[in-house]
């Protein structure tokens, strides 16, 4: 049965809420503010939002502030069970029944008679597993009531037109405007310091505490739990462990039964869900990030559940707080929805009850397979800001396909794959780690064809040259074989353009020049997964332009007429470098600004600069210094360890 008080407005009511709820609220002043409006301008008002986001503690709040306003009017609070289970049919209405029993009326008065003979507030917190009862219940006491007040708190609104909605969000987790500390690592602080008096914080200690509120998502309830463990083991520790799972916060002190354990939290809402929604939720647990409705359709169906009947059960998820919309679902794009990371680790521990975590993991392996080749596609047909900005928005799903995919080896050849269409991603935009880290991972699972080992290995050199110079060589020393063999000109042309990008890194200009030479000759225009013989050109351009001038010249001319070159605007921009790079070199200083000028103004601002924008912007720096400048910008330079390369292959015998 529901707990139920009935008090007057200046006799308790804060404390009765109080008495389970603590009074201080962090981080919600506008928030609080805007309910009292509420609350004074309609009749029915719901605080929604997710679980542990604080709607009860707020709502608490401002009961006791219209308490406080009108010490004539009564309040009747009524608080459904900690267990969350769904309540039995008619319970509300009988709750509400025993709170109105203190209200005097007339012998055999109904509920609508005695509510009518007072000014009444009726607080109905938490009423999730009797929310289809409390939808019809309030709908008629407000019909028959005309003075009533009803306040509720829910996961989701009840729906009814005369409702005002406040949705609760987490709290910030970065400072506002104008201050120095975030409302989430506030509320930790202050919860920490009621928990241990001497509780304090050095710079490094707050340094973990912002990131202790990130990886909870700024979530009230993770926060406090999080700040009561942090008293016992130590911030730093703490901050490592919550970056893995969070559902085992835990402190047995809360008031609220439910919320002594962040997983206890979270089932309440889970074992409210129908079939398909549990199933639903488990399964796009696999997905981190922001993910596109068609993309859990596909990962989230079979075992009976149709691809039709997702878009369903995430609306619905969404509107219970699981889901959270990155994207207006009423807007012309498909919906896109991020799970809060409670409710992802929570989905992840069912995903992995059922035995079915592998099976999720492959069907996200297949999807981000088809996203990594619909990339490389995108590009490689002229739409590169397309390309780019499908990656951005997918990075997340694709970096943890790819890092689960050396733990079930039938994956490892699709992943390695995807790195390949990606080649773009990590050499254009400056992710060379992070791409050289996923082909040394994969590349010993992949022994058994020939070409893609071959494409892997020329393009882990191209990542590892300036790095690594000896690793890279010996890299293309066994790329090369495969490549004849398959009758791979694209990689066998890229492989020269890494042998020409060496030898000008050891001083070796006549070798440069003819590597870059028959890089130009033997990539074929259009071929996908990789540079084009554009880059080559324009590397031939700015290797010649101190010894051939007029060669240099010619080249670069060369470079800016190849089929296609329009459509191809990294490519374009090389190519713009290494005229004004040529055009500098020869004193035509005037020109060559121009020329860099206009190649940085083609730049989209809305994607991450590529590489090469770098150089161009150093070249127009030299001109302002007048010192002589320059250099090759189609490297990438890797920031991290570049001599594991070989060791990691040998090892695993890729490399005889």
């Amino acid at each position: 049965m529901a707990d139920v008080w009935t008090l007057m407005g200046g006799d308790g009511a804060p404390s009765a809420a109080g008495d389970r709820l603590p009074a201080r609220l962090i981080g919600r002043d506008q928030e609080s503010q805007a309910l009292r409006t509420l609350l004074e301008n309609h009749r029915l008002v719901t605080v929604a939002g997710g679980v542990g986001v604080g709607k009860s503690r707020l709502a608490a709040d401002a009961v006791a502030g219209a308490a406080a306003r009108s010490p004539a009017a009564r309040l009747m609070l009524v608080r459904w069970p900690e267990a969350g289970q769904p309540g039995a049919p008619a319970s509300l209405t009988a709750a509400v029944m025993e709170a109105a029993a203190g209200i005097r009326g007339r012998r055999g008065a109904t509920l609508a008679d005695r509510l009518c003979a007072t000014d009444v507030l009726l607080f109905l917190d938490d009423v999730d597993p009797v929310h289809t009862e409390c939808v019809g219940m309030v709908q008629t006491l407000l019909e028959f009531v005309p003075s009533l007040r009803v306040l509720v708190t829910a996961r989701r609104p009840l729906g009814l037109g005369a409702e005002a909605v406040l949705r609760l969000s987490p709290l910030g987790v970065e400072p506002p405007a104008g201050q120095h500390t975030a409302p989430a690592v506030e509320l930790f602080l202050e919860t920490a310091r009621a928990a241990q008096d001497d509780f304090a914080a050095d710079d490094t200690d707050l340094r973990s505490v912002a990131d202790i509120c990130r990886s909870v998502g700024g979530l009230p309830l993770a926060v406090e739990l999080a700040a009561r463990q942090a008293v016992q083991g130590g911030v730093r520790e703490l901050s490592g462990r919550l970056r893995e799972h969070q559902c085992w916060l835990s402190a047995p002190d809360m008031a609220v039964p439910r919320h002594r354990s962040l997983r206890d939290a979270v089932a309440a809402a889970y074992v409210l869900c129908d079939r398909e929604e549990r199933i639903v939720w488990a399964r796009a647990a696999v997905l981190p990030g922001d993910f596109d409705e068609s993309t859990a359709a596909f990962v989230c169906a079979g075992g009976g559940l149709e691809p039709a009947r997702v878009p369903a059960c995430l609306a619905r998820l969404a509107a219970v707080g699981v889901l959270t919309p990155v994207r207006d679902p009423g807007g012309i794009r498909e919906p896109r929805y991020r799970m809060t990371a409670a409710a992802h680790d929570f989905g992840g521990e069912r995903l992995c009850e059922a035995r079915e975590f592998e099976v999720a993991a492959e069907r996200r392996a297949i999807h981000f397979h088809r996203v990594a080749a619909l990339a490389e596609n995108l590009w490689s047909l002229g739409s590169q800001p397309q390309a780019v900005r499908l990656v951005m928005d997918e990075a997340e799903g694709i970096a943890a396909m790819l890092e689960y995919a050396p733990r079930q080896p039938e994956l490892a050849a699709a992943a390695l794959e995807s790195v390949l269409n990606l080649w773009f991603w990590w050499a254009v935009y400056d992710r060379v780690d992070e791409g050289r880290r996923h082909l040394l991972r994969l590349l010993p699972m992949c022994r058994g064809d020939g070409l893609l080992t071959a494409r892997a290995l020329c393009l882990t050199a191209w990542l590892t040259a300036y790095g690594d110079p000896y690793g890279a060589s010996e890299l293309l020393r066994h790329a090369w074989p495969a490549a004849v063999l398959a009758g791979d000109d694209a990689t066998i042309g890229r492989i020269a353009h890494v042998q020409g990008m060496l030898a000008l890194h050891r001083g070796d200009l006549e070798r440069a020049t003819e590597q870059f030479q028959e890089a130009a000759r033997t990539i074929p225009p259009h071929a996908p997964g990789g540079l084009s013989p554009v880059v080559s050109l324009a590397a031939l351009a700015v290797t010649q332009a101190g010894r051939a001038p007029r060669a240099a010249r010619q080249s670069a001319r060369s470079a800016l007429r190849q089929p296609g070159i329009r459509g191809d605007a990294w490519a374009c921009l090389v190519a713009r470098y290494a005229q004004a790079f040529v055009d500098r070199s020869g004193g035509r200083s005037a020109r060559a600004r121009q020329r860099a000028q206009r190649a940085l103004a083609a730049l989209d601002d809305r994607l991450p600069a590529p590489h090469g924008s770098v150089a161009l912007r150093n070249l127009l720096t030299d001109f302002d210094g007048g010192r002589p400048g320059g250099g090759l910008p189609t490297t990438p330079v890797p920031r991290g360890r570049t001599d594991v390369a070989l060791p990691a292959l040998v090892g695993s015998g890729v490399l005889g």
